[in-house]
């Protein structure tokens, strides 16, 4: 049997895609539309205090295409938060006009195939904590698709020797080297979590530069023998002061 990897878990993570019911928007009333873009704004206006407090961060974007309007990306210590942020929005003015799209839920996660001596906690390394309780870069797009390891009859990820995962994962990560500072991403692990077995979320100011890294990595054998893709969903930053000129009429 092939040797599991521990894993490092940080922040959990909640993906909340939301469509906007644009005729039952249309047909509110000023006052309605009103009170419920400020429910909205406060909502933001917490998430900014929150991250602020170095408590949990959020990404809020405009979803490009037929598949939801907007996302939520919420990062919290604890799964309860998660939970009651969606109720909060559901219970809103501003959840009277959002359809659920997809939702998915998972935890930041970091691989202990990199070996540490054994003197040394890993996770009490600033640079290992940094990146378990990241703060999400406010940048120009976004790129979220699930994804898993595949368990064909020829190739199994989970038949394969650790230290070969360790070296595909390594050449792998190589290739997202080159694009730092291009490109920002965050794996987060959801077995057991949600339907995939990991979420990955990038991040970028030029928006070609999710296609080239997406493509690029295709060729890294991590990906071409032992990967399988979900949607993927891509979309523009939603500053709070940009929700008004979203949603007027």
């Amino acid at each position: 049997m092939a040797e599991a990897v521990e894993t490092m878990d940080g922040w959990y993570c909640l993906h909340d895609f939301r469509s906007i019911d644009w005729i039952q928007w249309k047909q509110a009333t000023p006052e309605e539309r009103k009170e419920a873009i400020a429910d909205l704004t406060t909502i933001l206006t917490e998430f900014e205090t929150v991250e602020a407090n170095k408590d949990g961060s959020h990404a809020f974007y405009q979803i490009v295409g037929q598949k939801a309007d907007i996302m939520f990306m919420l990062l919290r210590p604890t799964m309860n938060e998660l939970g009651d942020f969606e109720t909060k929005l559901s219970k809103s003015k501003i959840g009277d006009y959002l359809i659920p799209a997809y939702s998915y839920v998972s935890v930041v996660e970091l691989s202990k195939y990199r070996p540490y001596p054994e003197d040394v906690n890993p996770e009490e390394l600033p640079e290992v904590k940094e990146r378990l309780q990241p703060i999400l870069p406010k940048w120009e797009h976004v790129c979220f698709y699930p994804m898993d390891k595949r368990r064909g009859d020829q190739h199994n990820w989970y038949d394969t020797d650790f230290k070969e995962r360790a070296k595909l994962l390594y050449e792998h990560s190589l290739t997202g080297r080159k694009y730092s500072g291009k490109v920002k991403q965050i794996i987060c692990g959801s077995f057991g979590f949600d339907d995939w077995e990991w979420g990955v979320t990038l991040f970028a100011h030029d928006v070609v530069q999710l296609k080239k890294i997406v493509y690029e990595m295709r060729f890294d054998d991590a990906s071409s023998l032992f990967a399988e893709f979900g949607e993927f969903l891509v979309g523009n930053i939603l500053t709070k002061d940009s929700v008004q000129a979203y949603l007027e009429i």
